[in-house]
């Protein structure tokens, strides 16, 4: 099985290569590059076509917010998970706009910074729920609430939205919502096909949007 490329990118040289070594004895992941700030990892990805990055936001010359959105523009086979020292920064929601397909913060330990690559790689959604919940938090004052959203989004359907947005698994949610998993995959696939989302990341984003907070 290939190993799981990888460019770290931030400009704190002792946290840079703390996460380099902690990955190089992952068996299944390889770091092929790393990068100071947001230029550096812009060519480090051009030469590498990495999986994933692991992005953090607050760089020098330029950040990660415009690091996220030149990459996914030009190589929209990599992705990006951002890094954030803080839950509540702003800067992870303009990331995910950008194209991050998700987050995490700094105090990730191995196993969870691992785990997020491995979704990441997939395509999947990688959901840090504190940060979820302060950046939903944060947007409560952006567009539309859920009784105007114009996707014909049902209210139970928007409940499960807000949950998905809060980095809930199915599995939570049903039991947040006293239903079975089946019931939770329903309304998932149903808010989905009428937002147009394809997964949990652009659910986030969408939710962002329309200023739907979590339960």
């Amino acid at each position: 099985m290939r190993a799981i490329t990888v460019v770290v990118a931030d400009d704190q040289t002792a946290v840079r290569e703390g996460l380099v070594l902690l990955l190089d004895l992952l068996d299944d992941i390889t770091v092929v590059g790393s990068a100071g700030d947001g230029d550096e990892a812009i060519a480090v990805v051009a030469e590498h076509d990495p999986d994933v990055v692991l992005m953090d936001l607050r760089m020098p010359r330029c950040d990660g917010v415009a690091a996220t959105a030149r990459i996914r523009a030009d190589h929209p086979r990599t992705q990006v998970v951002v890094l954030t020292t803080y839950a509540d920064d702003a800067n992870v929601l303009a990331a995910l706009r950008a194209g991050a397909l998700g987050y995490l913060t700094k105090d990730a330990d191995r196993a969870q910074i691992a785990q997020a690559i491995r979704t990441a790689a997939l395509g999947q959604a990688v959901l840090d729920p504190k940060v979820g919940q302060a950046l939903l938090a944060a947007a409560s004052g952006e567009p539309a609430p859920a009784e105007e959203l114009p996707d014909g989004l049902s209210a139970r359907e928007v409940d499960v939205l807000r949950l998905v947005a809060a980095g809930l698994s199915n599995r939570e949610i049903a039991k947040r919502l006293f239903v079975t998993e089946a019931t939770v995959k329903s309304h998932i696939n149903r808010l989905f096909a009428k937002t147009g989302v394809r997964d949990r990341a652009q659910a986030v984003r969408y939710a962002y949007r329309h200023g739907i907070s979590p339960q």
